[in-house]
């Protein structure tokens, strides 16, 4: 399996953030309020599309209700292939990072 990208692994993040509510308006909040980045419905739901397709996420749609005009939702939850890639990540970075921080926010200012 081909590594994690920057955005995939926010949106498996606030996937897992956001929990057992996990469809795309609430993934997409949580990744602008934390990272501060803009995210597109567009970007968000092709991204979510392939990911699926690769077994990181896996989705199913309920049925609307009076609230959301009889809209149906698609939920979204982490597979255990995502989750064990997404801490494989998180341990590349925690690993690459260790003792170089201080040196970082040097450069930084």
């Amino acid at each position: 399996m081909r590594a994690l990208g920057e955005f995939e692994q926010l949106i498996l993040w606030a996937i897992l953030r956001v929990g057992a509510d996990a469809y795309g308006v609430p993934i997409g909040r949580e990744i602008e309020e934390r990272s501060g980045r803009d995210v597109s419905p567009g970007a968000l739901y092709t991204a979510l599309g392939r990911m699926e397709e690769r077994g990181l996420v896996e989705s199913w749609t309920e049925s609307g209700d009076e609230a959301r005009s009889g809209r149906p939702r698609r939920y979204y939850r982490l597979t255990p292939v995502a989750a064990q890639e997404l801490e494989a990540s998180r341990a590349r970075l925690a690993a690459m990072s260790e003792g170089v921080i201080d040196a970082l926010r040097e450069i930084a200012g």
